[in-house]
């Protein structure tokens, strides 16, 4: 065909009707992801609100539907696109799934990710803002995904773990948590006078903080120290709050010693020169 022969004024006009229909499915492509995103977090604030599912699990399946409904409307995004240009989509569903099929075969670490993400999900194992222990990893879950898991570790660092290196998890948010508090008091101080002073702080404690489901209890003496008897405290805290109590704790503890004169150790050396009757303490 000589190129003085072709139509220019039509040949602009279809193209510029491809661009529009282009450009109008690009708009309803980003209209119909934003009600959608929209009516996902509305349908999972009513049952977090309902008491159907935890605040975490909600963030985790959230996170989840969005991503799903996300891929899907991509695909169908790029379908319309191709059928715009005269393309089958026959032919894009037949090519993605030989590209799915190398993949396959190409990325079988993938496959195990997506399996692993599935049933962590299936069972619960793990959910957003859950306190736990992945492998040498230790830290606060941020999201739960089909490939990976992401955990921020309490110095800040985020670490993003394959599902499939996701063997053992220990939660440590389900359930309330233990705090323990060690303390030691000279050898020279009454045991009796110390652990009701103890007690008295605990009874204490058990009023003034609220994270404290049971206890604190005075357990009685732990073990016998080079310049200390250790005695022990026991509580149960709400998930999260044990550290917290165990620092009211010992300053409670501290406190207290101090205000009835018991002796909480500190280390001593003592030194022999010889001549001397008397060794020099230090």
């Amino acid at each position: 065909m000589d190129f003085i022969d072709i139509d220019w004024g039509n040949l602009l006009v279809e193209a510029g009707i491809i661009a529009a229909q282009v450009i109008g499915i690009f708009i309803a492509f980003v209209i119909v992801r934003a009600i959608g995103k929209k009516l996902i977090n509305r349908s999972f604030d009513r049952l977090t609100k309902k008491g159907d599912i935890t605040n975490g699990r909600a963030l985790t399946l959230r996170t989840l539907a969005e991503n799903v409904f996300s891929y899907a409307l991509i695909f169908v995004l790029v379908a319309t696109v191709f059928s715009i240009f005269g393309l089958s989509v026959a032919s894009l569903i037949a090519g993605a799934g030989i590209v799915g099929l190398a993949v396959g075969f190409g990325a079988q670490g993938l496959v195990s990710d997506v399996v692993t993400g599935f049933f962590l999900l299936l069972e619960k194992q793990i959910d957003v803002n859950d306190y736990v222990t992945v492998g040498a990893i230790d830290g606060v879950v941020e999201s739960v995904g089909l490939r990976t898991t992401q955990i921020r570790s309490f110095d800040g660092t985020l670490n993003f773990i394959p599902n499939r290196d996701i063997t053992t998890v220990s939660n440590h948010s389900r359930g309330n948590m233990r705090a323990l508090v060690d303390i030691g008091v000279s050898y020279d101080e009454n045991i009796d006078e110390a652990m009701t002073v103890l007690k008295t702080v605990c009874a204490q404690m058990t009023k003034d903080n609220p994270a404290i489901v049971e206890g604190p209890d005075v357990i009685g003496v732990q073990a016998f120290g080079e310049s200390d008897v250790t005695l022990r405290i026991i509580a149960k805290a709400q998930s999260g709050e044990q550290w917290g109590v165990e620092r009211e704790l010992r300053k409670a503890i501290k406190e207290a010693f101090d205000a009835n004169g018991i002796e909480i150790p500190f280390p001593h050396q003592v030194t022999i020169h010889k001549g001397l009757e008397n060794p020099v303490q230090s």
